[in-house]
């Protein structure tokens, strides 16, 4: 069905949803402050929408014959708010490029669906990274 290639680059993005879910979790839990007090909530809900992303990911990919993998690409927590929402607008930025090679891969192999998938999940990790280019201008 897929490509070996195809295989491993969905358990990079199943690695990299698990990360960004814990990391932006933790960091919700962790923030304190009145700055912490306007992000928190947002950031709560990115990081469930980050998981669905996994889940949906890991679905398509034990579809696709592969092994979804359970182990999270490392997590980055940050000393101060600034440095958290640096590396989260990083590891947004990381996910982009990541889909739209997999995006490109899925056409090139006919794999409408996966393309589809990736080109949902997409928008929603493009929305994400404008969110927290938004915060860091306003700290």
């Amino acid at each position: 069905m897929a490509s070996n290639q195809m295989l491993e680059m969905l358990n990079r993005a199943i690695a990299r949803e698990l990360q960004v879910a814990v990391q932006y979790m933790w960091q919700h839990v962790m923030w304190k402050g009145v700055k912490a007090f306007a992000v928190k909530d947002e950031l709560k809900s990115i990081a469930i929408t980050e998981m669905k992303h996994a889940e949906e990911i890991a679905e398509r990919l034990a579809y696709l014959g592969g092994t979804p993998t359970t182990k999270p690409e490392p997590i980055f927590i940050g000393k101060d708010l600034k440095e958290m929402i640096e590396q989260d607008k990083k590891d947004e930025e990381g996910a982009i490029k990541m889909y739209k090679e997999i995006i490109a891969m899925a056409k090139k192999e006919g794999d409408d669906v996966t393309k589809r998938t990736f080109q949902k999940i997409l928008a929603d990790e493009e929305e994400h990274h404008d969110t927290f280019t938004g915060w860091l201008e306003g700290i």
